[in-house]
């Protein structure tokens, strides 16, 4: 069992750094920093079909690797700084992660974009396909929590 932390104030400024780091790379260099891309440019290195090498992807490999690189380092600052593992409500199975992250997955590569490029980057630009990708998103998030919930007695 791996465990989440317990607050909401550490989410909140988790949101405000993303959407602060978010409109920066977009006002400073035109750039959208949506995650799910990361997936296919990080394969283009290695993969020669001809999905993976497209101009679009091998193009902006470099950039999204350490725009990665960047949010996994500070995600591991703000772990060192402040993540003293004390306040732990909840546990989640690994399995139920490594099945979460699987559905995940395919859903961003299904819907053209993860909820950080929809919610966030889609959102705010006004895009009407990222709102029904939202609204996609927020009504399968909460029909399957309730429906696990039922099922798992959680």
């Amino acid at each position: 069992m791996l465990p989440l932390p317990f607050g909401w104030t550490h989410y909140l400024v988790g949101g405000v750094f993303i959407g602060v780091g978010v409109a920066l790379l977009f006002v400073l260099t035109g750039l959208v920093g949506g995650m799910s891309t990361v997936y296919s440019t990080t394969w283009s290195f290695v993969v020669r079909r001809p999905f993976f090498q497209q101009p679009k992807l091998t193009g902006s490999r470099d950039w999204r690797l350490a725009y990665a690189a960047g949010l996994v380092l500070g995600a591991l600052a703000w772990w060192l700084l402040f993540g003293d593992g004390a306040r732990v409500a909840v546990t989640i199975p690994a399995w139920r992660l490594v099945v979460g992250g699987i559905l995940v997955g395919y859903g961003a590569r299904l819907s053209r974009g993860c909820t950080s490029g929809h919610g966030i980057c889609g959102l705010g630009s006004l895009q009407l396909p990222s709102l029904v990708a939202v609204l996609t998103f927020m009504a399968t998030a909460i029909l399957t929590a309730n429906v696990a919930a039922r099922l798992l007695g959680s």
